[in-house]
């Protein structure tokens, strides 16, 4: 029986320029979703920082963050320096809010790597705040957020989130009640440095003391509350060598 080279050599170069074309769209694909992740995240990241800053949509009891079509020029806008901390070295970098906290936190546990500390100038009504990304553990899984404090280590605002807490208990650490109380509390008790807790039979439950180094802990949730707590003091007295320097 004859064979037809022409038309197996025809059907061979149609499979193989099909794999290339298929491979390179799939290519094309992977990188345009890639680069939609990245914008996602850095347009999340903004987002959060400036809800700690205090700039948002909020209603009296929402959660609405500046909206994604205009959150690069208020970022811009609010956010007038990016710093990269090592110890009391501070570095100008107008990408710090690209670091990875958590690999930064992974890649530390080599004693010669020196942790990259991203650090957030925000001015407001003539005022100028320092914002701190902060990550914990909670009940399951990870919480997160930013502080904005004042150079007398004084709350401005908060932003938590978390990855996996119980609905109606532990998540409602991105509640407006629970983010709200943290507004005027002092992480310093006196000149030491204390930390914030959330406490479980507050004496304050009102939070009308904001020297207490306290706020009151989400019923039912005491273990994301711990986790919230730890990852406040932990995070932010990485920043404390550079923080002292602002009250001199």
């Amino acid at each position: 029986m004859a064979i037809n080279t022409d038309k197996n050599s025809y059907t061979v170069l149609f499979a193989t320029a099909m794999v290339l074309i298929v491979g390179a769209l799939l290519a094309f694909v992977s990188s345009n979703f890639k680069e939609q992740i990245t914008e996602n995240k850095r347009i999340e990241k903004q987002q959060n920082i400036l809800y700690a800053l205090g700039v948002n949509e909020n209603d009296e009891t929402s959660v609405e963050f500046v909206s994604k079509s205009i959150v690069g020029q208020e970022f811009k806008k609010y956010i007038t320096k990016q710093y990269v901390i090592t110890g009391t070295d501070a570095v100008e970098d107008p990408n710090a809010y690209l670091i990875d906290i958590k690999k930064e936190e992974a890649a530390a546990k080599n004693p010669s790597y020196k942790r990259r500390l991203p650090l957030f100038v925000g001015e407001k009504d003539g005022e100028t705040f320092y914002i701190v990304p902060v990550r914990g553990k909670g009940l399951w899984d990870a919480v997160w957020g930013y502080v904005a404090i004042d150079n007398q280590l004084v709350v401005q605002g908060v932003f938590f989130d978390h990855a996996g807490e119980t609905p109606g208990l532990g998540s409602n650490i991105k509640e407006r009640f629970f983010m709200d109380d943290f507004k005027g509390e002092h992480f310093l008790d006196g000149d030491t440095f204390k930390g914030i807790t959330a406490a479980k039979g507050n004496a304050d439950p009102k939070n009308n003391d904001k020297t207490d180094c306290e706020v009151d802990a989400i019923a039912g949730a005491t273990i994301t509350g711990d986790g919230v707590s730890a990852m406040l003091k932990k995070d932010l007295q990485l920043y404390l060598p550079y923080l002292k320097t602002l009250k001199q």
